[in-house]
Formats: structure tokens, sequence, C-alpha cells
């Protein structure tokens, strides 16, 4: 029964992570329009981020001050969202992205993961209180959600634009919009 429990909540968190929009599902939208593959490989970036830091948070767990750091941040994670989201604008009109990408896809998504503000700070909070909790089932569940999601939200995204140019369009306006967005929230909450 305990097992169920931990599996189902280490489940319940990895949504709490990945389904709420913010950069990393902005970056995995517009790239999943163009490719399925590009889509599927940004969400492996991120969940590979996702690891880093909970990894890095269980193992520092008593050592976490977050609010000597969190101003940098999010000034950090502030500019990574414009760098991201300029060269969404850039590339909206250039051909389909599916033979580039690999390596380079996934390293970005890592990127973007590791300065993410949300994601740091959801690895600080409920994150750190996972941590604490522990246990390998509720990891493995928590894994299981971010991989579900990571899969299912390009495939969705790529279904729904694949032949729509103009939706596909206004899904990367959105997403480099999201971006822009975010970015002014994070300098808004460092100051």
């Amino acid at each position: 029964m305990q097992f169920a429990f931990d599996l189902l909540f280490g489940f319940a968190l990895g949504f709490s992570l990945t389904i709420p929009p913010g950069p990393m599902n902005a970056l995995i939208a517009s790239r999943a329009v163009h490719s399925l593959r590009a889509g599927v490989l940004t969400g492996f970036g991120a969940m590979s981020a996702d690891l880093i830091l909970g990894l890095l948070v269980y193992g520092l767990r008593s050592l976490v001050d977050l609010g000597a750091i969190v101003r940098w941040v999010y000034l950090v994670g502030a500019a990574v969202m414009v760098v991201f989201g300029v060269r969404l604008l850039q590339r909206s009109g250039a051909a389909p992205a599916e033979p580039t990408a690999g390596f380079r896809t996934y390293s970005q998504a890592i990127l973007l993961g590791l300065s993410n503000p949300f994601q740091i700070v959801w690895w600080l909070t409920a994150g750190l209180a996972f941590a604490y909790l522990g246990g390998v089932v509720l990891f493995v569940g928590l894994f299981a959600a971010i991989v579900v999601w990571v899969v299912t939200f390009p495939y969705a995204l790529h279904l729904g634009t694949r032949g729509r140019p103009r939706v596909a369009r206004a899904v990367v306006y959105a997403s480099a919009a999201l971006m822009f967005g975010f970015a002014a929230y994070f300098v808004l909450l460092a100051l």
C-alpha cells in the first residue's frame, strides 16, 4: 500500500513540475511544431536538467540557502529567457528543424533548465521537501511523470500543427512571447 502511495505521490509531484506553463514548455512547443524529434529531445534535455538539479538539491539539502542567491537566479534566468525568445523569433520563418535536432537541441534544453528560475525554485522548495521524504519509489514516480509529459506534449503539438503553418507560427510566436514575459517577471522578482 505504501509503495503505491509513494509512486502516485511521486507521479503527482512530477506533473506539478512539468505541466504548468513556463519557459521550458514554451521551448518544447516551439520546437515540436517543426519537428517531433526536436520537441522530444528538448523535453529530455529539460528532464536531464531536473535530474541534475534534483541530485544537487538532494546532495546539498542541509546546506541550501535560497535567500542568499535567489536574486541572481532570477536575473540569470531572465537573461537566458531573452536569448531563447530572440532565437525563437529569428527562426520563426525558417524551415523545419528535423535534420538538426540532435545534441545541440538537447544541450540547449539542459542549459535552459539549469538556468530556469521556475525549475530551480521548484527543486529548492517542493524538490527539497521531496528529498527529505526520500525514497527511491518517489523518485521513480516523479521521473516517470516527466517522461510521460516530455513525450506526449510534443507529440500532441506536432500532430495538432502538422500541415497548419499558421498555427505552427502562432505557437512559435506565443512561445517567444512567453519567454519575454517570464524574463520580465523574473526581473521584477529580482528587484
